[in-house]
């Protein structure tokens, strides 16, 4: 979900907003690190409020995602992709550029290894950078003509039955236009971004994120007909629940909302975007490769000799 975007300057960035995944073993050694070299580079350190109650960093000031979004030049969120999907919601509306310092498990969005972040964050607070725009969905849920729940997705927004259930029946329209009754485990509506995680495990397609589009995906259909589509993400997409019982639905599986028959989830592309801070050659592709374990074969120069 591309657009235009002025050029990102790290060296021009004063204050900086340190995240960090406060339960994870060797975290607050690491912020301490991090924290310690902006401010040896004359930057302005502030934690989020949570992370600093739970590391005991002191000498900082604790801040709110919302007064972070005010107040903040940037971000840099270390732990998983779990970390990074909370706070790119939440700062999703004030534009503050996220860096990811990985130290979680798969780490698509935190993408520099923890062992390397020194050196790559001094390259990119110089200014060897790559910056790219991702988008995000906004999805409500309408029950007797009101909108009871609302909330915006990174990843993805997923309508699913209950746990002790059988299948969920759902009622399908793009722009309009009815598409579909499947009858499956649920659906999953996700962002090119959101095409790395749960779409991905149930058979959807890899979006580079740049595309601008939006993956329907059904989980365990009853029919082998219903395949995952993509959508232009200019799409307004309302699914109905027309029967299942205990049914629900996730925004990045943060919040969850029960869902009754004949509630519709209207789902559109948000207005608000996030921008991802990448070291200087940062590719999608070698992302891909590694985290998906792709094999690597040597070059047929190599072969040859």
């Amino acid at each position: 979900m591309p657009s235009s975007q002025p050029p990102v300057k790290p060296t021009a960035f004063k204050t900086i907003a340190i995240v960090g995944k406060y339960f994870a073993a060797g975290i607050a050694q690491s912020l301490s690190e991090i924290a310690d070299f902006l401010v040896d580079s004359g930057r302005t350190v502030v934690l989020e409020a949570e992370t600093a109650e739970n590391t005991q960093l002191n000498g900082y000031a604790a801040m709110t995602p919302e007064q972070i979004g005010r107040h903040a030049d940037a971000a840099i969120v270390v732990g998983g992709d779990g970390t990074m999907l909370g706070i790119a919601r939440q700062l999703a509306p004030y534009n503050v550029p996220l860096i990811g310092i990985n130290q979680g498990r798969l780490g698509f969005m935190t993408d520099i290894p923890l062992d390397r972040m020194m050196p790559l964050l001094a390259d990119m607070l110089a200014g060897k950078v790559e910056s790219e725009q991702r988008g995000l969905l906004e999805g409500s849920v309408w029950r007797d003509g009101e909108s009871i729940v609302s909330s915006v997705a990174f990843n993805d927004i997923v309508v699913s039955r209950g746990a002790g259930s059988g299948m969920i029946e759902l009622r399908v329209e793009v722009d309009g236009h009815f598409m579909y009754n499947q009858r499956s485990d649920g659906l999953i509506v996700a962002t090119p971004t959101g095409s790395t995680a749960y779409a991905l495990s149930a058979g959807g397609p890899l979006l580079h994120p740049s595309l601008t589009g939006i993956g329907l995906v059904p989980i365990a259909p009853h029919a082998l007909s219903n395949r995952p589509i993509v959508v232009p993400d200019s799409s307004e997409i309302v699914i109905e629940v027309i029967s299942g019982r205990d049914s629900s639905v996730n925004f990045d599986m943060q919040l969850l909302a029960s869902l009754a028959h004949h509630d519709r989830i209207v789902i559109r592309r948000s207005a608000h975007k996030i921008t991802f801070l990448h070291p200087q050659g940062w590719s999608y592709y070698d992302t891909l490769r590694e985290k998906l374990h792709w094999n690597e074969y040597p070059s047929l120069e190599g072969q040859l000799k």
